[in-house]
């Protein structure tokens, strides 16, 4: 007689290898989902079988949830959750964007597992004496399972023996071990059904916080992949990350207001300044080379507009518009050369909390887009009292310049605060300067100005500048309290966040 139960099961949701190894290349890739498994894992048993079955209800075209008494009766609560959201009117709307998608559905999976984890820290759902329960029904089934796997054994052994005098101690143990996990067995199955009896009594209570829940992770999931889209296509340089390096993207962008707002205003500000340099610079930098077709409007050759006064000729016109058959130029830029790298000192200190950390975060990132366009390194320092270690990334370490997502989301978040000390980031710069070779580079200064430096030490940097060559811009985030006097003493060129928002005063994004 078979006494291991058959109820092995530790999800509900039917899944296949595909669906397994999607979730289990997502996880690997997204330290958020590692984390929210081992946090999960010490609240509740089988946490990841609970992950799982939450990626196949939002991944799965067609949700088949398995029978009750194939599944371990430690994973009871993850039925009532799961019931819980299908009976939720959002899921719908949640699934149109998740089904079939691996990096969407992984990222909603995600937003779901730690809203309902934090429901479970906070005990709403489930109180520290029902989560006890469970973890007692948990080893129970352990408990079962070792009895079951002894009877076998000693039934094998006594197969073996027959005929020997060993043979009557092993029968006697083999019912022993069969009669005691009978027993385990049914005080498994009534404990089992009184648990499932107060999760059913106590879902009503539930239901509605649990239909808010999806319908809040809906909406996050929504804004999350816009402000992903538009950080990768502003940060991304191009290049095409990993499903489980979007999920971290996105997860951290719905989590975090501060880089949300800072998307926002990079991106304004980014477009501003690409407007101005193409206005100054693009069209010198380019030359009619050659007569082609196409269907660029703004490209075409004037024998082709004079068609559009003929009847005929017009529809002939608009035959070859829209077959790309139309006569026009084509623009071809000259190469423009790498040139030194770029470094911004950013200031961390007390003083830049909230809208004018926004701020000097949005320069910098527009400052990296600049330096991608010329093909230039980034460094950017932050820095707060001399006390603090300077956080010094490259943000843009691979080929061609371009930006590295992780880093630029590590320098989005960080800001130490503290006090304010000049003299040790100017200095840090000034080493990443010195290895720049032949080439010039540039510095940038991002500060309130709320800082003195000794003057001995300034003489020193004013000669160790003029023998590298380097210019130095610094910006004053004159949004609250400011002081325009201590960047005089080290400065080229100074400008402010209300200047930079004037057309005729964008020095800093002319002149780097």
């Amino acid at each position: 007689m078979e006494l291991r139960s058959a109820m092995t099961r530790t999800h509900w949701i039917e899944s296949d290898a595909y669906d397994r190894s999607a979730l289990a290349r997502l996880m690997a890739d997204s330290p958020s989902f590692q984390a929210l498994a081992a946090s999960g894992g010490k609240l509740l048993p089988h946490f990841e079988g609970f992950i799982l079955d939450l990626f196949a209800l939002l991944f799965k075209l067609n949700v088949v949830v398995y029978p009750e008494e194939t599944v371990s009766p430690s994973v009871a609560f993850s039925k009532l959750i799961i019931d819980e959201l299908q009976a939720a009117p959002a899921l719908a709307a949640l699934r149109e964007q998740t089904v079939l998608d691996e990096s969407t559905a992984g990222l909603a999976t995600l937003l779901l597992g730690e809203a309902l984890l934090e429901l479970l820290k906070s005990e709403r759902v489930l109180t520290r004496a029902e989560m006890l329960d469970i973890w007692n029904v948990r080893q129970q089934e352990e408990d079962l399972a070792s009895l079951g796997a002894q009877a076998d054994t000693a039934r094998a052994l006594r197969e073996q023996v027959a005929g020997h005098s060993a043979e009557r101690r092993l029968s006697e143990l083999s019912g022993r071990l069969q009669r005691e996990a009978a027993g385990a067995k049914r005080r498994l199955a009534l404990q089992a059904r009184r648990m499932a009896a107060e999760f059913a009594a106590a879902a009503p209570q539930h239901r509605p916080r649990i239909g808010a829940l999806v319908n809040r992770v809906s909406q996050d999931l929504d804004g999350a992949r816009a402000d992903a889209e538009r950080w990768s296509l502003q940060f991304g340089g191009g290049r095409r990350s990993s499903a489980g390096a979007q999920i971290e993207l996105g997860h951290r962008l719905a989590r975090n207001p501060k880089l949300k707002r800072l998307a926002q205003l990079v991106g304004r500000m980014r477009e501003s300044a690409r407007a101005l340099r193409r206005k100054l610079y693009e069209r010198a930098n380019a030359d009619m080379y050659e007569v082609s077709i196409g269907a660029d409007l703004s490209r075409l050759l004037p024998p082709e507009l004079l068609g559009l006064r003929h009847p005929k000729l017009r529809r002939d016109f608009a035959r070859r518009f829209l077959d790309g058959e139309l006569l026009v130029y084509a623009l071809r830029a000259r190469e423009e050369k790498g040139r030194g790298p770029m470094v911004v000192c950013l200031d961390g200190s007390s003083s830049m909390a909230g809208e004018k950390e926004i701020w000097s975060k949005a320069v910098t990132l527009t400052l990296l887009d600049i330096a991608a366009s010329q093909r230039r390194r980034f460094c950017s320092i932050c820095f707060s009292s001399a006390e603090t270690p300077l956080q010094i990334l490259d943000l843009n370490p691979r080929e061609r310049y371009a930006a590295d997502v992780g880093r630029v989301c590590e320098l989005a978040e960080y800001f130490p605060g503290g006090g304010t000390d000049f003299q040790k980031p100017l200095s840090a710069a000034l080493d990443c300067l010195r290895g720049a070779s032949h080439k010039r580079g540039d510095l940038v200064f991002i500060t309130d100005g709320e800082c003195r430096v000794d003057p001995q030490w300034l003489r020193g940097f004013k000669r160790e500048k003029d023998r590298l060559g380097f210019s130095l811009f610094s910006v004053l985030i004159d949004v609250g309290p400011s002081s325009l006097g201590p960047l005089r003493d080290f400065s080229d060129h100074i400008t402010s966040i209300t200047q930079l928002t004037r057309e005729a005063t964008r020095d800093v994004f002319l002149k780097v």
